[in-house]
């Protein structure tokens, strides 16, 4: 990547951004808020991770493209209310990089993919004035998330905070457990019961697959994926 294309190409970008919202620009663009933009913005996270699962570098890279727009969008708009601006983005992100790196940047010495993960949770816990594991080991995960993906970061949360021989995360025998209280849960003929025994299951699953350093969204994905594959096979019955 040649740095005199980039400091040209996200200028430009910016000003293009700029030109939307501005005096003579797109009358859509200038009605739109921070609120109106964000089911944009998810709308094309979604289109990035198809992309990378099964897109072509071309499609990867014009929908990173789609994406890095919508965040200079809502730059731009916040920019407009004096709040912060594109730099600050920017500027933000690469000092918070460097704090959390400090087996990089620093004299720190992390040798594992095990020991980077344990160091940024508590790196997170003592930016928020808290060097102890706790409730708000949670509070950056955000609640739109797709369900399943949350539990996988509110699980992956929890074994971060808490010791490895403390791991929380499902194991066979939880996961069979709850398996039992939905078949008795089915039988009682509860519908409330059923749906809150299904969800301890599904909650188990995907701490079962985060504990296998799997993730239960990804999972899901793929077996959607060759669901539909099969389909198109003409082979719409069995598993996927």
């Amino acid at each position: 990547m040649g740095t005199s294309r980039l400091t040209e190409a996200v200028p430009r970008l910016v000003d293009l951004v700029s030109r939307l919202r501005g005096p003579g620009g797109c009358p859509w663009d200038a009605e739109q808020t921070a609120e109106t933009i964000r089911m944009y913005l998810l709308e094309e996270s979604y289109e990035v991770v198809d992309a990378v699962e099964s897109g072509t570098p071309e499609e990867l890279c014009g929908e990173l493209g789609d994406l890095l727009f919508q965040i200079l969008f809502l730059a731009r708009l916040a920019e407009e209310k004096e709040q912060f601006d594109l730099a600050d983005v920017v500027e933000g992100i690469t000092k918070k990089m460097i704090h959390r790196h400090p087996h990089v940047f620093g004299s720190m010495n992390l040798d594992t993919p095990e020991e980077v993960a344990a160091n940024w949770a508590k790196i997170k816990r003592e930016e928020k004035g808290n060097s102890r594991p706790g409730f708000s080991d949670f509070n950056g995960v955000p609640e739109n998330l797709p369900a399943l993906l949350r539990a996988h970061r509110l699980t992956q949360r929890a074994a971060k905070a808490l010791p490895e021989d403390e791991d929380p995360r499902g194991d066979p025998e939880t996961v069979s457990e709850d398996m039992e209280e939905l078949r008795k849960a089915l039988e009682s003929g509860d519908r409330d019961l059923v749906g809150r025994r299904l969800g301890d299951v599904l909650f188990g699953l995907a701490g079962l697959a985060g504990r296998r350093g799997l993730n239960a969204e990804d999972i899901l994905r793929q077996t959607n994926r060759r669901f539909l594959e099969r389909w198109a096979d003409g082979q719409g019955e069995g598993r996927p």
